[in-house]
């Protein structure tokens, strides 16, 4: 059984909200982090100016997820590297949205449960900064 390292991860400064508009249709301006084309439509992560963590989101507002990045880049072959973040996490019941790129992986969790899951994956080997 091959398993991944230990990662750095950085959490970003940002917060992010996550929408899916209809296939087809585009974002109206370049307010996004990341586009993900499916089937369904096309998934938009865009990043947010961060809210103060008392500030309650107002009723209707769309969800707000704190980012983590990974700072250690990998080859597309290396297996586990994106599991040996989420196991933890998902065991801990903290959810996950995740987009990755060709070099690393952006999870991001609810904005009111970052610090948990930062002391989370801590707790797992981890290195979370910022």
């Amino acid at each position: 059984m091959i398993t991944a390292a230990a990662q750095h991860l950085r959490v970003l400064p940002s917060e992010f909200t996550v929408e899916q508009l209809p296939a087809g249709q585009l974002p109206p301006d370049a307010s996004w982090y990341v586009l993900h084309r499916a089937p369904e439509g096309l998934t938009v992560v865009r990043e947010i100016p961060p809210a103060p963590a008392a500030e309650p989101d107002a009723p209707g507002a769309p969800q707000r997820w704190a980012g983590l990045y990974g700072e250690t880049s990998h080859g597309l072959d290396l297996p586990g590297m994106l599991a040996a973040v989420l196991g933890p996490l998902a065991a801990a019941g903290v959810p996950v949205f995740v987009s990755s790129s060709y070099l690393s992986d952006l999870v991001l969790v609810p904005r009111e449960r970052r610090a948990e899951a930062c002391s989370v994956l801590r707790e797992a080997g981890h290195t979370v900064t910022g």
